[in-house]
């Protein structure tokens, strides 16, 4: 196993500069998943660290070894794609000992390899099988266990489980964290998806524009992001966000008032802000609720769903807000129309200044 060390990266297409000089070091055994919007550079570090691309300034290191001028196949790393990529006329044996037997490994030393692999991952029923008798799932396996006969030092994962259905994707995400369990391996792992992030992940890397806005354990980054883009990021559904003026900062956090004139606090030390400044609330759709402590925000409720376990209702507040998300216990069920009192926690409450950075929480 090796950590991969990442020392002011940068990738330039032309003119475009995709990454921006990354910084970052993953332990070894580690599992890390990279998390942004589109376009924000995570598949291309991926590439990079795989060797796919060649970084325009900056070092890749894996384990004691700088391997910038190391084609893919020296990194001693494996890569699992979108894209299955199986061959169709081979079976799935034939498919996993491939590229072991164009590295030249004897015989015995791949069907060992081959049938370990499959063990783990529960496809041995299938080596005999071509790819078209396999489900998406068995396919993926097989795709992972074509990277685990490599015996690799780390594994990359570019958004392995985007073509599953929902339902599929649950299992896979469960079978990753197994994986990792028993290989102990080093794993980096792209994904949009931030709930596939915060279920696989040891550590998070959030990317946008090219650059790392925060490093952190899942709940680090749910309970304490560092800006706005964060907050909005992590967390299903989105955080709320109102904009709201500060009428007084004390030693017990800040009152706020929101533009339909409601008074609203916050635990957090508002510190360099003063009366009058224009700030953002932020306040996540679970901890609203219609009789819990707090102030309220007053609003309209637009449109209901109702899914048992919980109710959604969005909620419209009025002076150009978005609809404000409130998720409530299943058994309450305000209907579309409705007059609501959302009551704001403060101690749940996010306060982020005119530039989107994070004030600290008391």
């Amino acid at each position: 196993m090796a950590g991969v060390r990442l020392n002011g990266v940068r990738k330039d297409f032309g003119a475009v500069q995709v990454l921006k000089g990354i910084d970052l070091d993953i332990a070894d055994g580690e599992f890390v998943v990279f998390v942004g919007p589109s376009g924000c550079g995570k598949s291309t570090l991926l590439r990079t660290i795989a060797g796919l691309e060649e970084v325009s300034a900056g070092e890749v290191t894996i384990g004691d070894r700088m391997v910038n001028d190391l084609s893919p196949s020296d990194r001693g790393i494996a890569m699992v794609f979108q894209s299955y990529a199986l061959y169709p006329h081979m079976t799935v044996r034939e498919n996993m000992a491939f590229g072991l037997k164009l590295a030249k490994h004897d015989k015995a030393e791949i069907e060992r390899r081959v049938d370990a692999a499959a063990a783990i991952l529960n496809i041995t029923d299938y080596l005999d099988r071509k790819p078209k008798a396999l489900s998406g799932g068995q396919r993926q396996r097989v795709a992972i266990g074509r990277a685990i006969v490599r015996e690799p030092e780390v594994f990359l994962f570019d958004e392995p489980l985007s073509n599953l259905d929902a339902a599929l994707r649950v299992r896979m995400r469960y079978e990753f964290a197994a994986l990792h369990q028993r290989l102990k391996t080093t794993m980096v792992y792209v994904t949009h998806d931030q709930i596939e992030a915060m279920t696989l992940a040891d550590r998070i890397v959030v990317l946008n524009g090219g650059v790392i806005e925060q490093v952190g354990a899942p709940m680090d980054l749910y309970e304490h992001p560092c800006n706005r883009f964060v907050a909005e990021f992590i967390g299903s559904p989105k955080m709320n966000m109102i904009s709201v003026t500060l009428v007084e900062a004390t030693a017990t956090g800040a009152v706020l008032k929101t533009a339909g004139g409601d008074t609203l606090r916050a635990a957090v030390k508002a510190g360099g802000a003063k009366p009058g400044d224009t700030l953002t609330l932020g306040i996540r759709p679970e901890h609203l609720s219609l009789d819990g402590p707090g102030e309220a925000i007053h609003g309209r409720a637009d449109f209901v769903e109702t899914l048992g376990n919980a109710t959604y209702a969005y909620v419209d507040i009025g002076e150009g807000h978005d609809s404000m998300t409130a998720q409530l216990a299943g058994s309450e069920r305000p209907k579309s129309g409705d007059r609501l009192e959302l009551k704001v926690p403060s101690d749940k409450a996010y306060l982020f200044d005119a530039n989107g950075k994070a004030f600290q929480r008391l």
